[in-house]
């Protein structure tokens, strides 16, 4: 007669609790690790920043390799391309981002005023409504106000840091291009490196999950870029202020599915209203008009449906992602939602085996 309960179930929680266990211990150490943490992630963040170009910029280099070209040509022509077009954008957007930068710290004030003036009516026109309902209008402004808040520090401090992390990213454009150049070497390493019994099954995880990943993101990059290039022509053309800075802000939260162009737009409404109505309304049609482009020509044929997920699955992955890592867990959420998904289609079919019917 078998047990009702196997003892693999006891096994299994007996290495989940000496999982817990240690992890307790790892955070009770936390004041000891996190500073040599800190200085191990910043030697490696070049190599992680630069792998990641690698990863981006490899498949256009066997494009041209298989068309014909030479790996070091393709990998100069590519690199030309892509470093070429980054570093005339940071020559000539650097100057022009602290400009507007400093004219728009200049003008918080009119923008703080405008924006307790709505404040104000929201709160005139809800005050005959339940008290219930009040508090919760007023907890969404106050979560809302944090959120801008956080949104505006992490962009400033992301330039700042930019600035003062200069000679790193110098370092960047070299890592990528050898490893662009020794590619095939890196993979034997790699290869070698890796245990035997992992090999076959790691090489298949990693191709699955180029395919439904990696379009993901070089798509998404190429139509953000696009949709910040455009909006920037766009700003500039009616003459709205800060057209740089509002079009790398819609760039960056275009990024975002679904939510990021709701949250692109705020901001440029905001200050948009300050200037006049008709602005708001130009600003609007804008908006309109980058996401049809976006919606109805780029993402179809740019992105498509690499994913191949259920939008409820990307929704409630970024309503997670923003409430475990704000902004940041917004935009890392569909990817870290795309890695799990790969992750368990390799656990069901190679490590899950069906039982057999007799």
């Amino acid at each position: 007669m078998k047990s009702p309960f196997p003892l693999k179930w006891v096994y299994i929680f007996g290495l989940l609790l000496i999982i817990c266990i240690f992890l307790y211990f790892v955070y009770l150490l936390k004041p000891i690790w996190v500073p040599i943490l800190k200085v191990i992630m910043v030697g490696l963040m070049p190599f992680i920043i630069g792998g990641f170009i690698t990863y981006l910029l490899h498949p256009f280099v066997e494009k041209l390799y298989r068309a014909g070209l030479q790996r070091g040509l393709a990998i100069f022509l590519i690199y030309l391309f892509f470093f070429g077009g980054t570093g005339v954008a940071i020559y000539k957007g650097i100057p022009l981002i602290i400009q507007q930068l400093r004219e728009l710290s200049e003008s918080a004030p009119q923008l703080a005023e405008q924006y307790q003036h709505w404040i104000f009516h929201l709160q005139k026109e809800t005050s005959s409504w339940p008290d219930g309902l009040k508090d919760q209008i007023e907890k969404r402004i106050v979560a809302f106000e944090h959120w801008l808040t956080e949104l505006i520090s992490i962009f400033v401090n992301g330039l700042m840091k930019m600035v003062n992390v200069l000679f790193l990213l110098a370092v960047i454009p070299f890592i990528s291009f050898y490893l662009l150049k020794d590619m095939d070497e890196v993979k034997k390493t790699v290869w070698y490196l890796t245990p035997k019994s992992w090999r076959r099954k790691g090489l298949r995880f990693l191709k699955d999950l180029d395919v439904s990943l990696g379009g993901y993101i070089r798509g998404q990059i190429l139509v953000s870029c696009f949709i910040g290039v455009l909006s920037t022509l766009l700003f500039w053309f009616v003459d709205m202020k800060y057209p740089v800075l509002l079009g790398i802000i819609q760039a960056i939260m275009n990024i975002i599915p679904y939510f990021g162009p709701i949250i692109g737009a705020i901001p440029t409404i905001i200050i948009a209203a300050t200037i006049s109505g008709k602005m708001v309304l130009y600003v609007a049609i804008i908006i309109l008009i980058l996401q049809f482009v976006e919606g109805n020509i780029l993402s179809p044929y740019i992105v498509g449906k690499s994913l191949h997920m259920h939008p409820l699955f990307i929704m409630g992955a970024l309503i997670i992602g923003g409430e475990i890592g704000g902004v940041i867990g917004l935009i890392i959420a569909v990817p870290v939602l795309a890695v799990m998904k790969v992750a368990l289609l390799h656990v069901r079919t190679h490590y899950m085996k069906t039982p057999k019917l007799h």
